[in-house]
């Protein structure tokens, strides 16, 4: 028979055993989902409790995106953006508060690329649309007349009133090299507010991650090397580069897959605004920053400038690193930006 005291002991352990195992966090699964959203497919991962949670989360983030595409796209006529498009001249707008956050941004950006980031670009990307569907360049007169109305002085944005304008009839906005990134970070906040610590969002080429999945130092990225596609060489494997971040984005922009050939000419699906085409010539560039919205934008100007200026506006980007690769004829470029090589990496 036990004693008193022994029995107080017994109980004293079985308290501090309960204690102890409920301090220990629940053990996490991993969870997939993905759905198309603005013209790609938006892909969730991330780690919950049990699947009830993640559906819940997963299910708000993709709303979320879907939200976002609701404002920011140039294919729905009833978009938040088209509004502005439709009523360019005319009175400022009253706007919401993620269309004018992302316009905000994009002025800024603007201002620190010199131009190459440009979201007045639209009536180029419009005529170069065609032309990559009808596998023509655009008539001289036609281009001339579209880069006349591209202006980023003639988005005006006020702040007290949180109202947007664009100065002149005829002028077009794109969000194309921002929107996804911006829903990316969007999305992953959602994850957040659901008490989902750890997750990862890629939209296209560009993924925006939180804390590191459990047991590990944080979520892989796979960097291909210039030109490389679905079915890579061994070549090419090895000279792919596995990038370890958390809390942090990644945005690739490239011409590996979306290309047009017109008259002989190599033309990638990026707009170079003081040509209005497609540039011309192999590139691939790589952005890591603190937030997707920012490595969205950063990665489609870094495709456009030179590499010796792009490491300039990356140097410049408090925590931003970039890889910037570009091919003209049999000459390949590398060009590191100084933080590029600070970053984790997988051996």
């Amino acid at each position: 028979m036990l004693r008193p005291m022994s029995l107080l002991l017994l109980l004293i352990i079985a308290l501090q055993w309960n204690v102890a195992s409920a301090a220990e966090p629940p053990a996490l699964s991993r969870f997939e989902a993905a759905q198309p959203h603005m013209g790609t497919r938006f892909r969730i991962v991330l780690y919950a409790k049990d699947e009830a949670t993640a559906m819940a989360a997963v299910t708000d983030a993709f709303a979320r995106i879907e939200q976002l595409n609701n404002i920011m796209s140039d294919y729905k006529s009833d978009s938040e953006l088209m509004n502005a498009v439709h009523k360019a001249g005319g009175e400022p707008l009253p706007a919401s508060a993620d269309f004018f956050e992302v316009l905000m941004i994009s002025k800024q950006a603007a201002l620190k690329s010199g131009g190459a980031f440009d979201v007045t670009l639209g009536p180029v990307i419009r005529l170069w649309r065609r032309a990559r569907r009808q596998y023509a360049l655009p008539a001289p007169e036609k281009l001339a007349e579209a880069k006349s109305l591209v202006g980023i002085d003639d988005l005006l944005l006020d702040e007290k009133t949180r109202t947007v304008k664009l100065a002149r009839e005829g002028m077009v906005l794109d969000l194309g090299g921002i929107a996804k990134g911006y829903a990316a970070d969007a999305a992953l906040a959602v994850l957040k507010k659901h008490g989902i610590s750890s997750a990862l969002v890629a939209a296209g080429g560009d993924i925006a991650v939180s804390d590191a999945p459990p047991g590990s130092d944080g979520w892989n990225v796979e960097v291909s090397p210039l030109g490389a596609v679905q079915g890579k060489s061994e070549a090419q494997q090895q000279q792919a580069q596995t990038l370890i971040l958390e809390n942090a984005a990644v945005s690739t922009s490239g011409d590996a897959e979306q290309f047009v050939e017109i008259g002989g000419v190599r033309y990638s699906h990026i707009v170079d605004p003081a040509t209005g085409l497609g540039l011309i010539g192999h590139s691939r560039v790589t952005v890591v920053a603190k937030t997707c919205t920012e490595t969205d934008w950063l990665a489609t100007a870094l495709s456009v400038i030179t590499p010796e200026r792009g490491v300039k506006l990356v140097d410049e980007t408090p925590g931003a690193a970039a890889l910037m690769v570009k091919k003209e004829g049999e000459k390949e470029t590398r060009v590191e930006s100084k933080r590029w090589k600070l970053l984790k990496t997988k051996p």
